[in-house]
């Protein structure tokens, strides 16, 4: 079995479900201590209990990644424990459709806050606790490349985590930590089911090259990559995982 993360430690946002639980397994499976962020304190400490079951070791943290504070609390207690910081998965998000007219400041402030604000203290996080070696990886969303109906601010997050990734490996590529970005196409999560209703998701599905929608584990696969040696020489990047579909809507 592959052991890239052997010795290293991780700290995964909105780890708990979807994506983020899949990213979370597959760094444990290949030897990082995950630690695992969710609003839900219950949630985290599930996921946490399942890798710890699976013969991992994984850390639960509950707290609302808009705040500085649960990311820097988190990172702080990690390397209480383990002296290290090793990599740091942005994966939170919130997200709700709407007509622009039916944006209300509660939508836009929850969405700022769970997708753009949290990469931010992610960062913060990375440069204050990483050392040489460090990644980042910044989840963002085929989204940043297209104007989705009714998505103004999703797209708009979106993008600006990609501004985030690139500066940021400006930043700290002199300090030997890299920030990168991956882009999904749609993916049946939770997220996705609320905001997409079965007809749309057919759409895509039929726009959408390699006629499939991605998993949560095509997702993880690229994100463990960036997150890996691996990827030593690669920073300030997005890699797409959406079967082509953002070079296929015109």
């Amino acid at each position: 079995m592959n052991k890239r993360f052997e010795g290293r430690v991780a700290l995964v946002t909105g780890g708990a479900r979807g994506i983020g639980r899949a990213i979370v397994e597959q760094l444990a499976s290949e030897g990082a201590v995950v630690g695992i962020i969710d609003l839900r304190q219950d949630l985290a400490q599930e996921a946490a209990d399942a890798v710890i079951a699976a013969g991992g070791q994984a850390m639960a943290f509950g707290g609302d990644v808009s705040k500085r504070e649960t990311l820097a609390d988190a990172a702080v207690a990690l390397k209480a424990r383990y002296a290290r910081l090793d990599v740091l998965v942005s994966n939170a998000m919130w997200v709700r459709y709407s007509p622009i007219e039916q944006i209300t400041p509660e939508m836009l402030q929850r969405m700022i806050g769970t997708g753009f604000s949290s990469v931010v203290w992610g960062i913060q996080v990375a440069a204050e606790h990483m050392s040489e070696g460090g990644s980042v990886v910044n989840i963002a969303s085929a989204a940043a490349f297209l104007g989705i109906p009714e998505a103004m601010v999703y797209c708009g997050v979106k993008s600006g985590v990609l501004g985030l990734t690139r500066s940021a490996a400006v930043d700290l590529g002199p300090r030997g930590i890299r920030v990168n970005s991956v882009a999904p196409g749609s993916v049946p999560t939770e997220g996705v089911k609320i905001n997409v209703d079965p007809e749309k998701v057919k759409v895509r599905l039929a726009k959408t090259p390699m006629r499939r929608l991605g998993t949560v584990q095509d997702v993880a696969s690229a994100a463990c990559y960036l997150a890996s040696s691996d990827s030593g020489f690669i920073t300030g990047e997005c890699v797409k995982v959406d079967g082509g579909v953002t070079h296929a809507f015109l």
